[in-house]
């Protein structure tokens, strides 16, 4: 008896569990629209405002902090920042890290 196709099947099974359980859920994806406007799709801008797709993930939330506490010159992020719970921050730093950058 040839066990491997099931091995195959288990395996890419747990595979595509394991890929829906890392994807960002559509309340992610809500929370980020709002950078989208400035940041691009996705976090990957077309230029003058910095991408942030891809960006580890500790720098976006020394980041976001800092705009939020005043540490960081901003035109506009400072306000925007003052916006989010340290729980949205997470959320948001999370998405757009994992994010491709083309």
């Amino acid at each position: 008896m040839n066990v491997l196709p099931g091995l195959l099947a288990i395996g890419m099974t747990v595979a595509l569990v394991d890929d829906i359980a890392a994807a960002p859920s559509l309340r992610d994806r809500a929370l980020a629209a709002n950078c989208t406007g400035c940041h691009g799709t996705e976090g990957r801008s077309a230029g003058g405002i910095p991408g942030i797709a891809g960006v580890d993930r500790e720098l976006i939330l020394t980041a976001l902090r800092e705009f939020r506490d005043g540490q960081r010159p901003a035109t506009v992020m400072h306000q925007h920042a003052k916006g989010y719970s340290d729980a949205e921050f997470e959320r948001l730093a999370d998405y757009f890290s994992i994010q491709r950058v083309d």
